[in-house]
């Protein structure tokens, strides 16, 4: 299962370079998503058992800070948005619900349906 998982991260982030490669420089990049958000998906798998991680919070409170301009934000979610569609078995009700229960507004909803274009 660990296998399965780490094969499934890496393929997220391939094709997270390969979606971010021509963004404009200085914006977020996938692998900095992926290492943010990856203490997340255990609990976001398991339905919420065991609680927020708090490396998670500390990951999204991270990227949130990272993420200022509109390029920026466009760029995460489209990396979020490859993780999500990456790896079965999310709870995306959960998953839109942590960044508010890390403290953190999230100007778009994960999903691998979102429309990344229109985060401002």
């Amino acid at each position: 299962m660990a296998s399965t998982m780490a094969l499934k991260l890496a393929c997220g982030v391939v094709l997270c370079l390969v979606v971010g490669a021509p963004l404009a420089e200085g914006a977020i990049s996938c692998g900095q998503v992926i290492s943010a958000l990856a203490p997340c998906i255990p609990y976001v798998r398991n339905n919420g058992a065991g609680g927020v991680p708090a490396p998670c919070c500390n990951g999204i409170r991270s990227l949130n800070a990272a993420a200022q301009s509109t390029p920026e934000r466009q760029s995460a979610c489209n990396c979020v948005k490859a993780l999500a569609a990456s790896i079965s078995g999310i709870n995306y009700d959960l998953t839109n619900k942590l960044p508010s229960m890390c403290g953190v507004h999230s100007p778009f909803k994960i999903s691998p349906s979102t429309n990344c274009k229109s985060v401002k």
